[in-house]
């Protein structure tokens, strides 16, 4: 699926890959929580502002996992899924540590359209 174009599809029977066009912004994201940025301080252009309480989870959730987050290798698109809400998609990201490789955490964020531009708003991360 590396090379496969993946289109963004409005499907809410079906969980569906990541979309290609959304897969830079999310690496983005979690390379900000690799370098314990819960916060994404300084903003990303097409990411929601993360708020107080949200990135004290993340870090909270991160800390207690005990494992070194690490950046996302391109088989995480293998396995992580996106579902359309009527609103928005949610999607799940599997996170990747540097003991375990894939390991049991998720991003889980909403991604929303607004006339044909993309914005994601992080929700979590956490184990399902």
């Amino acid at each position: 699926m590396k090379d496969t174009f993946i289109p963004v599809t409005k499907d809410e029977d079906n969980e569906q890959p990541i979309p290609t066009i959304w897969r830079p912004l999310i690496h983005s994201i979690v390379d900000r929580l690799v370098d314990h940025d819960y916060g994404i301080s300084g903003g990303l252009s097409g990411v929601l502002p993360v708020t107080k309480e949200t990135s004290d989870q993340i870090k909270n959730y991160i800390d207690d996992y005990g494992e070194v987050l690490s950046r996302l290798p391109e088989r995480t698109w293998d396995s992580s899924v996106c579902i359309w809400m009527e609103t928005h998609w949610d999607i799940l990201v599997d996170l990747w540590t540097e003991g375990e490789g894939r390991s049991d955490l998720v991003l889980g964020a909403k991604v929303f359209e607004t006339n044909s531009q993309y914005s994601i708003e992080v929700d979590m991360v956490y184990v399902p």
